[in-house]
């Protein structure tokens, strides 16, 4: 089996070394790769994610250094994963839609982006009345799973341009907005997907889930409000927690 990734010629996407740690990251913690598990040799693992050797390795050390990985010379590398998240961050921590069997490497397209007044009900989202709005379609393992609608607080998008826009939204808050999210809150229930959804979606008529988030900053202030319409034929809404 072949693991489709986005190349790194594409705006906005990852580096594919860090394409493959996160997919793997996904697959730990969804279960499919539990604690021991013995990954498969290095050249097959390559030749299965269509990367080179040294840019698996590169995915291996990254694991490592979030104590997900054991490597043993002579014996293989082994997952090391006690369910516990503390600690153990990756780009796509928040993102809660997985494939019906679990996991799944998330990508993005852009749809449409730019600035736009911003609609009334979302007066929580800072004081301008502009605010940066995002389209998107998303993938799991390069097969589409979901269409988005972002709204960024305008002012915390001064100088955002649409050829800034990156897969891993909240890391480019990070990065280049200079904010970080620290909390989001998830409510789910059903509706129409929007008219504006690609082609290659899905059924327009269907009534779908959509998940709706207020996603917050680490001073506990709105940043952004997005809406994710899914496919429940593909794909899942997932949240993990553990009381330890």
């Amino acid at each position: 089996m072949s693991r489709q990734l986005n190349q790194p010629s594409n705006a906005g996407s990852l580096p594919l070394h860090r394409q493959v740690s996160e997919a793997i990251v996904r697959d730990i913690r969804a279960g499919l790769l539990t604690d021991g598990t013995c990954l498969k040799p290095e050249r097959e693992m390559s030749k299965e994610w269509g990367v080179s050797i040294g840019t698996l390795r590169k995915s291996l050390s990254q694991l490592e250094q979030l104590g997900l990985l054991e490597r043993i010379q002579g014996s293989g590398n082994y997952i090391s994963y006690s369910g516990q998240e503390t600690g153990v961050q990756n780009i796509y921590s928040l993102f809660r839609l997985e494939l019906l069997d679990g996991g799944g490497l998330p990508t993005a397209e852009v749809v449409e982006a730019g600035r736009r007044e911003k609609p009334k009900k979302l007066t929580q989202l800072g004081s301008s009345t502009q605010a940066f709005h995002i389209r998107r379609l998303r993938r799991l393992n390069g097969e589409p799973a979901a269409v988005e609608e972002i709204w960024l607080d305008g002012e915390r998008a001064k100088g955002l341009r649409v050829s800034h826009l990156s897969e891993a939204l909240y890391n480019l808050y990070k990065t280049k907005l200079g904010f970080t999210i620290g909390h989001v809150e998830d409510r789910i229930s059903t509706s129409v997907p929007p008219d504006w959804q690609p082609q290659n979606f899905g059924p327009y008529q269907s009534v779908w889930p959509v998940v709706e988030r207020w996603s917050f900053d680490s001073n506990g202030t709105a940043a952004e409000y997005s809406q994710n319409w899914y496919n429940p034929e593909t794909t899942t809404y997932t949240a993990r927690w553990s009381a330890i």
